[in-house]
């Protein structure tokens, strides 16, 4: 399979796939190392294809599969260890975790889709991080970070930033 071939193959099965699929898993199925995996999903953006890398993997967001409701975002401070606990309130509470941002003082702001909506999705994302011994990103901001989440009604958001504050997870507005 030539390169090209390796891309719409990867392509399409990212178009027909319905949950994420992780590059590792892709590697597997066309015989490359994860590297070149990560080559290719980076000339696949570039070709302005709408891949998303997330926590469990990569997803192509057809327009059927953008995330619809009410977007807010919040800011958020809590040591690593309580990241679940944290993710769980917020699914408990029937919200969609879009994704989370740090503003580092030297590279400025950095964003990583999360796209986490249940307690499996969670119990995913955290076994990934310690499994591959990765530093979460609110680790370079001692804890501030923002989650972008999302709802069908404002009364579910505030649902459920009010358990957020109560679990003392929220950035003190008056700061």
């Amino acid at each position: 399979m030539t390169a090209d071939e390796r891309r719409h193959y990867i392509l399409q099965l990212l178009m027909e796939a319905k949950e994420p699929i992780s590059g590792r898993d892709i590697s597997v199925r066309v015989g490359v190392s994860r590297q070149v995996i990560v080559g290719d999903m980076a000339l696949l953006k570039a070709k302005n294809e709408p891949i998303l890398a997330t926590s469990q993997g990569y997803i192509y967001m057809s327009d059927q599969q953008q995330e619809s409701g009410i977007e807010r975002t919040i800011a958020c401070y809590h040591t690593p260890e309580n990241t679940a606990e944290e993710l769980n309130i917020l699914v408990d509470h029937g919200v969609f975790v879009k994704d989370v941002t740090v503003d580092h003082p030297v590279y400025g702001e950095f964003k990583a889709q999360l796209r986490i909506s249940n307690r499996k999705e969670v119990e995913r994302f955290i076994d990934q991080i310690e499994s591959s011994s990765a530093s979460l990103l609110l680790e370079l901001t001692d804890g501030i970070h923002l989650h972008t989440i999302v709802a069908q009604s404002e009364d579910l958001l505030d649902e459920a930033e009010e358990a957020l504050g109560e679990a003392g997870f929220l950035v003190d507005k008056k700061v």
